[in-house]
């Protein structure tokens, strides 16, 4: 019987979480190992895998092909592109984002990064640390992951030696130290054999920490650590129109989605940008009512008072209120081909509002292989930099590093409307 057999049936909720890792590390084996072992790999699925590893000439199945699923993909042999899989233990649901690992897919690690709360930074335990693990360790770190699972891959390649295991762990946690990474843990593994990542393996006695699913299991949620502040963006000002429903001639609900905290009724709110104060009439789903409304529930709120809101303004509580402003300091990740131009207006979109904006300047762009600061007049596609920005109109915001929802935001062309780069407010 496998290990998954013996989880317990308690729902611990949704994990998302990022695997990256250096080119070649295992990062599709690992997550097609999970998926493997954790028995959620639909029969027509395998079968489809085991014919196309046998074409291909492989003694096993080539678990990796799980996840390479665009055509370039393939035929390269590498990640090129997000991809994300779903997956259930009967305990949790998780959603997994395996990031490309070549310098130049750096935008859609920080994509995949926006989202997670673990990150998986793979080792080959043959080559230690490379420039690419301190580069995706620095982005993950950059991007407020909290949680960091060191997993030093093809242990069967180096005869499962536990001083390759020990060295490897000493160098990274020196690394980490300078970073500030806090919360870690190192596994052994092999995705290819299926050792320390469901099942424990006979290979590595010497090990006695937790299995990677182990891990996975018990890691926190996103909401669950920190006493978070109620964040509530307007999406919709709902004024329904029904002549013959009396009711619903004086409603005016406030629909959004918090962000973070949570909100009961009777709690006294304020209203950002404009710091008019009411109080909590009523909160309902759909046409139910309920007591209290928390983090990543879409919901209506129904105020005491008549006050001017509109989509784009922020609910909050008065104690525990955001910055209102017009100025901003915050790391970039550029991502359009066409680099950023000091000269042009842009648009800001934080949350649900929008503001015209200007680069007022570029502190410094970081070299994410050596982390120096160096100084330039302009952005290319993939840097990462610290910038500072003008706004016409005002946003009302937090730091990144307090809350990931309100104080990520995005920078948008106006004449293309497309995206040129994702920021985290200092």
């Amino acid at each position: 019987m496998s290990a998954i057999d013996h989880l317990p049936e308690t729902d611990t909720g949704l994990l998302r979480f990022l695997t990256c890792g250096s080119v070649d590390d295992g990062k599709s084996t690992l997550i097609g190992r999970l998926l493997f072992d954790t028995k959620t790999i639909l029969a027509d699925t395998l079968s489809a895998i085991e014919r196309t590893s046998h074409r291909r000439g492989l003694d096993a199945v080539d678990l990796s092909l799980l996840t390479d699923g665009l055509q370039a993909e393939r035929e390269q042999g590498i990640t090129i592109d997000v991809a994300y899989r779903y997956f259930s233990t009967g305990t949790r649901k998780y959603i997994i984002a395996d990031a490309p690992g070549h310098e130049q897919y750096t935008r859609n690690m920080v994509t995949a990064a926006s989202t997670a709360n673990l990150a998986i930074i793979l080792i080959d335990a043959r080559k230690g640390i490379l420039t690419q693990t301190r580069r995706h360790s620095y982005l993950a770190h950059l991007m407020g992951i909290p949680h960091i699972v060191v997993a030093i891959n093809k242990m069967d390649l180096v005869d499962y030696d536990q001083t390759v295991f020990e060295r490897i762990h000493t160098d990274y946690l020196a690394f980490a130290t300078q970073l500030g990474i806090k919360d870690i843990h190192f596994i052994p593994m092999s995705a290819l054999k299926g050792d320390m990542v469901v099942d424990r393996g006979e290979q590595m006695a010497w090990y006695s920490g937790p299995t990677l699913l182990d891990v996975l299991e018990t890691a926190p949620t996103a909401h669950s650590e920190t006493d978070e502040h109620f964040r509530f963006p307007v999406q919709f000002v709902c004024r329904p129109h029904k002549a013959d429903d009396a009711e619903l001639h004086d409603f005016r609900g406030f629909m959004g989605r918090v962000e973070s905290g949570s909100i009961g009724i009777g709690d006294a709110v304020t209203v950002l940008p404009s710091g008019k104060q009411t109080r909590v009439k009523d909160i309902r789903v759909l046409d139910r009512s309920f007591p209290r409304a928390y983090a990543e529930q879409s919901i209506t709120l129904l105020l005491e008072d008549e006050i001017d809101i509109s989509r784009g303004d922020m609910i909050v509580q008065p104690e525990k209120s955001a910055l209102v402003t017009r100025q901003i300091d915050a790391m970039v990740c550029w991502l359009a081909e066409t680099p950023l131009d000091l000269q042009r207006k842009y648009l800001i979109r934080q949350t649900t509002r929008e503001s015209k904006a200007v680069i007022a300047g570029i502190g410094f762009r970081v070299d994410i292989n050596t982390l120096d600061h160096i100084s330039v007049e302009r952005l290319e596609m993939n840097d990462i930099a610290n910038i500072s920005l003008r706004l016409a109109q005002p946003l009302s915001v937090d730091a990144y590093t307090k809350n990931r929802a309100t104080g990520a935001f995005i920078i948008i062309d106006e004449s293309t409307n497309n995206t040129v780069a994702a920021g985290m407010i200092l």
